[in-house]
């Protein structure tokens, strides 16, 4: 892998797209260390690292949330957006149509993504400081002082603020693009992946310190060794599939005979990626959030159904985990059939002449690549629920209570380290260059 690395930086351009995307992910850490004003940030930081759900949010987003910087949000705004444009795709016909004219269609779509990116990143940015402003702070304040939009004498700064933490969010997407387009990987992956890498030497030492002092030594190893074995799992799903195969006709034009050739239709044992996981965090963070700001509320009632919210949604109680395993694999079983569906495999096969060995086109093509891809996705999906409540289980097992085993930064790191390596790999091939991926 090494000797890669030295092919890899002896290609000018390829040494070019390297060195880009380093120096954006440089840019990218500073950004995600610049703070908004009025933030006490000892108090914040003390706040987050104990609070699980803020702290898998700071996780994502780099250690902004946490310094609360113009980049606590992230790219999961964008993410969000493109998420709906997606399941909005087939829903709404004149979506569906522009989704079919190619290029220029697609083009249009993401337009409407980055449009719809910015009231969600406003939005979610005015959650994220009406929660802070309202937690008290050891000092006498609150976490974050002078926030008040709706009040004439807070409303500039405040709205100041929001627009700095939209604008960061779309910054970053920026430069997600332009890493997309001069340097190596997808750029918005590249970002995410930037800031998980950056939090998790934190994460890391934190464990082995922390446990280490406490004499929790074997439980450390334990839950490193649950780490290397989910890594491992996470390739092997992400890699995994079920090959059908397809045979093209015959055909006769002119003087030339086309098809008669044999290939087959990779269907992914996980199909839907991180997405499910994405869905079901955002549906168990939102009791946690209505927790936290009913226990600030001067209503008794709501008080303490906050309070009830937080004893039995917490991440750390077994029905929290519980409902987390079942909306993921709910939802990877959804969005499968949704990313099937607008892929049109069926229609496609037939149009090109092609067919399935031993299943009549059309219809009952559709019915067999269905059947398929719920056999396979029962495999992935209850993989991606365990994978999701593996902080839980690890912390029964070992003792060891840590953000650092996150599933979703987990299917990130690899994913995206997967993808970038297969990238260079082209790179290199073209150039009869040893890749890394042997």
């Amino acid at each position: 892998m090494l000797q890669a690395v030295v092919n890899a930086f002896k290609v000018p351009d390829l040494r070019k797209r390297i060195l880009f995307t380093l120096a954006m992910l440089i840019v990218f850490r500073v950004i995600a260390s610049i703070p908004v004003p009025g933030v006490d940030r000892q108090a914040l930081q003390d706040f987050v690292k104990n609070n699980e759900l803020l702290g898998m949010l700071n996780l994502f987003s780099g250690s902004g949330l946490m310094n609360f910087s113009i980049a606590a949000l992230g790219v999961y705004p964008y993410i969000t957006a493109s998420i709906i444009m997606q399941l909005m795709t087939p829903v709404i016909p004149q979506l569906n149509e522009l989704s079919n004219e190619g290029a220029s269609g697609r083009q249009k779509i993401n337009q409407y993504t980055h449009w719809l990116t910015v009231p969600l990143a406003f939005l979610q940015g005015y959650g994220q400081a009406v929660l802070f402003s309202r937690q008290q702070s050891p000092t006498g304040g609150t976490l974050l002082e002078g926030f008040g939009l709706f009040d004439s004498d807070t409303f500039l700064p405040s709205l100041a603020l929001l627009v700095s933490m939209t604008a960061g969010t779309m910054l970053l997407v920026w430069i997600g693009e332009l890493i997309t387009e001069n340097g190596i990987g997808n750029g918005v992956s590249i970002i995410i992946f930037g800031g998980i890498v950056a939090g998790l030497p934190g994460a890391f030492s934190g464990l082995v310190t922390g446990n280490s002092v406490s004499g929790n030594v074997m439980g450390t190893l334990l839950f490193i060794l649950i780490a290397l074995i989910t890594i491992v799992g996470i390739v092997l799903i992400n890699e995994g599939q079920r090959r059908i195969p397809v045979h093209y006709a015959k055909r006769v034009r002119g003087n030339r005979q086309y098809g008669g050739t044999t290939t087959f239709i990779p269907l992914k044992v996980n199909s839907a990626g991180m997405i499910p996981l994405i869905f079901a965090v955002s549906i168990m963070v939102f009791p946690g959030l209505m927790a936290q700001f009913m226990s600030a509320s001067s209503n008794e009632s709501l008080r303490n159904f906050g309070g009830i919210l937080a004893r039995y949604l917490s991440p750390t109680t077994f029905q929290y985990n519980l409902l987390y395993f079942l909306l993921v694999v709910g939802f990877t079983y959804f969005y499968t059939m949704v990313i099937f569906q607008q892929q049109k495999i069926p229609e496609n096969l037939q149009r090109q002449g092609a067919f399935i060995p031993g299943v009549r086109p059309g219809k009952n093509t559709a019915m067999y690549l269905q059947k398929v891809l719920n056999r396979i996705t029962i495999v992935g999906a209850l993989f991606l629920g365990v994978a999701a409540i593996l902080p839980f289980i690890a912390s029964r097992i070992t003792g060891v209570n840590t953000l650092l085993l996150s599933a979703t930064s987990l299917l990130i790191v690899v994913g995206v380290a997967i993808d970038t390596m297969r990238q260079l790999e082209a790179q290199l091939m073209m150039r009869n260059y040893e890749g890394f991926i042997r």
